[in-house]
């Protein structure tokens, strides 16, 4: 019984053969995508436009399957149509051949210079690809692929899908598919051969037809006639070097000291080398027919001269050397360096013995004793200036990273005052060659927050750019950064103003570094004015004051005002002896506020002070007490700012808090500037009130109403505004403050000294890397400009919007602090593609010789050519080889075929006036052709012809087969169609 029950036990292990295989799953899987795409029946769409193929829009759609554990890509490639309206013709095209079968015979998008491979060699519009997912997996076994391709069919049949579905198989870079196009009762077979070497039978065109012919093995004789569509490529690579115009820059001329201001105020351009790599010249007969063509082993008709159709593309040479990308990219670099300048030149320059460093030492403890020195006595800008001498003592010529010839040229371009004795007093100088003030170029810094393209900001970043490049790199920088602040320090010790800086405060749409230079700027104008304000004082005893005082009193109020407007711009402010204002002891301060306030005890005490500090009368306003005119007094001008220091005083108000206590401090802090004005105004006006200052300096707060008086009358009453009556007002608390001290006694709102040692001090210690981001929007500013410029001598229409982009992208990186480096390199790719264009452009025009066109219809046509060469992916050459740039074409052919058949140089670079004579005449034509063109690099044919496949009884339909042949490549690409009802 045991024996018997062992067999009974196996029974219920029974394999269930109706549940789906892989296999199933994947055709399940084939179906449900042509499904979701409604890739399902006929839809016929227009037929194809000539060039459509390369000028429509390519969609496509991608989704993933797999079959077991294997994953495959599905891909529908389409071309964007218009669709068809096909209500009423169901019944029509129900026996349609499909629209593929359909292209497979049309003619006029043969040979597409930029498309999918499949469109190129089949001329589809749409079809679907399934192929590996993963770019390493390959179908390689014959099995696979025919397992694939059944899947495909049945896929087909299953869902009545009349779209090509190619499978890709072999490794991706062969690009062998194979594939399947079923309609009703019609199939179509995509087959592809692929080989490395080309049997010699096949060449050329009647082996190729021997192959069509058997392979659609049409059993009617004769056989239909079979269109042929051909082209021959031939590639041009022997450019002689006559044809590049672009010399690389005189080295040896910048380094001789010969660098005048033109070279360092202008950025080099054009490419190191010729843009073009090569020429390809499609030479293609479009339609022909069996028996009007003879191409074998032994003898050929295909001469390229006579071929009806020629076209041209240009191959670029991968990223050509360019001068101003190559220029902006290695100032980019200096922006990723570590060192300091002292670093960079080396710190023993600055190492000297311990007894200078004592008495500098000693020179700053003076400062604490009670005895008065002078500031000139200090060493301050004796030991910038010692330095300057230790480096060059230490340093030898041989060593400096920059000779004296090319620093003293720059620094000559930069300071063009220190040509002359005496250095000029105009705070701009004006370049004729930068572009008019009021033009949207010269704004330009405004959107790039670099500088004016005149100033000094400017010109330094393209300096630096040029040491950088071509004199000694981070240490020629470093070494012109340390003179360049010298000069700072010795134009603000000895009173020089700076050239091309405009004057007033720093411009918060410039770049950091050029606010800091005006901010320096702005404190030699306060010291100057201030110092020359004192010699006059020396020359004649009492202020200007006082002596307006002593005049009549028609004198008074043009004295005071000729003294307010020059108090305007800070002159005679200081009546002390010392040398620095802000350091007038707090005894004098205490004792002239004392004076002035024993003085004040009312209105009316204040009325009885003398009037100091007029500018000049205030119209028709009268003081409100007496009734006196209301003067204008001479006040403080605001403290000029730059952007660092707005945002460090902005964060210590923001800090004081939100407290009463907070705010109150944060009213007086933002209210020196009103106080200075008070204090100005009571000195100007003596028995004045608060009205009075609202009236001049905020009218609005100052309301005034008709009102009948008791007589009567109708006057006007005025009184302050409802903010100005809050108690506690900042206002009400500063005027009570307030005493009556004219502007050029105050206490300077702005100190220049202390904010010109800042500013030095933060030049001093600029690191390149600091220097280089600062400057940076100044070069790329510059670089665009440099860009524009050469753009308009092309006119390139395409350039032409690639630089808004840059000029709109630039904008809005470079308008935020500290840019990412990967957004600034993408601005400076831009560029530099922009230069290879118009390099690319230049190279043309060289080549083909628009300059030289003595006829002004042939050159506009020739322009017209080399700019579609630039744009387009190929161009059809009107006239083809006898047209006037098919003429050029073939000189430059054959110029390379002599340069390469013959050694005699002179031979080779002249013009082969001869061939050009003989071309109307075909047979010695035909008898140079081989000397004139070189073997053709590519072959391509294209033969299709209309046959009943596969008995004579069946429907006749569309047979195609492609061919390319390359030196290394052969590929054989045929659609061959079958009735399936009839055969």
């Amino acid at each position: 019984m045991a024996a018997d029950s062992e067999p009974e036990s196996e029974v219920f292990e029974i394999t269930d053969f109706t549940t789906a295989s892989e296999w199933e799953r994947f055709i399940s899987k084939v179906e449900e995508v042509l499904n979701d795409w409604k890739l399902i029946g006929n839809s016929l769409g227009r037929p194809l436009e000539k060039g459509v193929f390369t000028s429509g829009t390519w969609e496509e759609k991608s989704d993933e399957i797999s079959f077991a554990d294997f994953k495959f890509s599905v891909t529908h490639h389409y071309l964007v149509q218009e669709t068809t309206d096909k209500e009423g013709k169901d019944e029509i095209l129900e026996d349609a051949i499909p629209q593929s079968m359909q292209d497979l015979l049309c003619m006029n998008n043969d040979f597409p210079p930029r498309a999918h491979c499949l469109v190129r060699w089949y001329g589809l519009r749409e079809f679907v690809v399934i192929a590996p997912a993963a770019h390493s997996d390959a179908v390689l076994s014959e099995s696979k692929c025919n397992l694939l391709l059944s899947s495909v069919s049945i896929a087909l049949g299953n869902t009545g899908c009349q779209v090509p579905l190619f499978v890709q198989i072999h490794h991706k870079w062969r690009r062998m598919y194979v594939g399947e196009c079923q309609g009703p009762g019609v199939r179509t077979d995509f087959e592809m051969v692929h080989l490395r070497k080309v049997p010699n039978q096949y060449t050329h065109l009647s082996g190729l037809l021997d192959i069509f012919k058997s392979k659609i093995g049409c059993p009617l004789t004769p056989l239909p006639p079979v269109s042929i569509a051909i082209r021959f490529t031939y590639v041009l690579q022997d450019w002689q070097q006559y044809f590049w115009p672009q010399q690389p820059p005189d080295i040896d001329a910048l380094v001789g000291g010969e660098v005048g201001g033109l070279e360092f105020g202008k950025l080099p351009f054009g490419a190191c080398e010729d843009p073009i790599s090569e020429l390809h010249l499609a030479t293609t007969w479009p339609h022909l027919t069996e028996g009007i063509i003879v191409d074998n082993d032994v003898y050929s008709d295909l001469d390229p001269i006579q071929a009806p159709h020629w076209s041209v593309r240009v191959r670029k040479a991968d990223n050509p050397q360019c001068l101003l990308g190559d220029f902006v990219t290695e100032f980019f670099k200096i922006c990723r360096r570590k060192e300091s300048t002292d670093e960079i030149l080396g710190r023993s320059t600055f190492e000297e013995e311990g007894r200078e460093i004592a008495d500098i030492t000693h020179a700053l403890s003076k400062l604490t004793e009670p005895t008065p020195v002078p500031i000139h006595k200090l060493s301050v800008s004796n030991m910038v200036h010692t330095a300057k001498k230790k480096i060059r003592k230490h340093r030898g010529i041989e060593e400096s990273p920059l000779n004296n010839d090319v620093l003293n040229t720059i620094l000559l371009f930069l300071f063009p005052d220190a040509a002359s004795e005496k250095p000029l007093d105009g705070t701009t100088s004006v370049d004729n060659s930068n572009p008019p003030s009021e033009s949207e170029d010269y704004n330009l810094y405004n959107q790039f927050k670099s500088a004016p393209s005149d100033s000094l900001t400017y010109k330094l970043a393209l300096c630096l750019c040029m040491i950088n490049f071509y004199h000694g790199g981070l240490k020629g920088v470093a070494h012109l950064w340390q003179e360049f602040v010298l000069e700072m320090r010795f134009r603000w010790e000895n009173n020089f103003l700076i050239p091309g800086l405009t004057s007033g405060p720093p411009d918060l749409r410039c770049c950091l570094l050029h606010q800091k230079l005006q901010m320096l700027n702005c404190c030699i104008e306060r010291k100057k004015a201030r110092d020359e304000g004192k010699n006059v004082t020396n020359t004649y005893p009492g202020d200007a004051g006082k002596a307006a005082d002593q005049l009549g009193p028609d004198h008074r109020k043009d004295t005071d005002k000729e003294k307010g407007e020059v108090g305007k711009s800070w002159d005679s402010w200081s009546d002390s002896d010392e040398e620095f204002f802000e350091c007038l002891s707090d005894t004098e301060e205490l004792k002239g506020n004392g004076q002035e306030s024993g003085k004040k005890g009312g209105p009316k005490e204040m009325a009885n002070l003398k009037p100091e500090g007029r500018l000049h009368q205030h119209g028709k306003l009268t003081l409100l007490h007496n009734g006196e005119p209301l003067y204008i007094p001479v006040t403080q001008e605001p403290a000029p700012m730059t952007e660092d220091l707005l945002e460090e005083q902005s964060e210590v108000l923001a800090k004081l808090g939100t407290s009463a206590e907070g705010a109150h401090l944060r009213a007086r802090m933002q209210s020196a500037c009103l106080l200075s004005d008070m204090e100005s105004f009571k000195a100007a006006n003596p028995g004045c009130i608060l009205e009075d200052f609202v009236r001049w300096y905020s009218p609005r707060d100052y309301i005034e109403e008709e009102v009948i008086d008791e007589k009567g009358d109708v006057i006007l009453k005025g009184e302050l505004s409802a903010r100005m009556k809050i108690p506690s007002n900042m206002w009400v608390e500063a005027w009570e403050t307030a005493k009556p001290i004219p502007a050029r006694r105050q206490r300077r709102l702005f100190d220049d000294t202390r904010e010109a040692e800042k500013v030095l001090h933060y030049l001093a210690f600029q690191k390149p890397a600091d220097l280089a981001r600062h400057l940076l929007p100044c070069v790329i500013h510059a670089a665009v400009l440099k860009v524009k410029e050469e753009e308009t001598l092309e006119n390139i229409s395409s350039v032409k919007k690639i630089i808004k982009q840059i000029i709109s992208h630039s904008s809005k990186v470079l308008h935020f602090p500290n840019p990412e480096d990967k957004k600034l390199e993408e601005i400076i790719h831009q560029i530099t593609n922009v230069e290879a264009i118009i390099a690319r452009a230049r190279s043309l025009k060289a080549k083909f010789g628009t300059e030289k066109c003595e006829q002004e219809e042939e050159k506009e046509d020739l322009e017209r050519f080399v700019s579609c060469l630039l744009e387009q992916p190929e161009v059809l050459v009107t006239g083809a080889g006898r047209g006037h740039a098919g003429r050029i074409i073939h000189k430059l052919f054959v110029n390379a075929q002599r340069l390469t058949e013959s050694s005699d140089e002179a031979a080779a670079m002249a013009p082969p006036e001869e061939e050009l004579k003989r071309a109307g005449c075909p047979e010695e034509r035909r008898h140079n052709s081989v000397s004139d063109f070189p073997a053709p690099a590519g072959r391509e044919l294209i033969l299709r012809t209309t046959v009943p496949r596969p008995a004579p009884y069946s429907k006749a339909l569309p047979q195609r087969m492609y061919s390319v042949l390359t030196k290394e490549d052969f590929r054989l690409a045929g659609a061959f169609s079958s009735d399936t009802s009839f055969f």
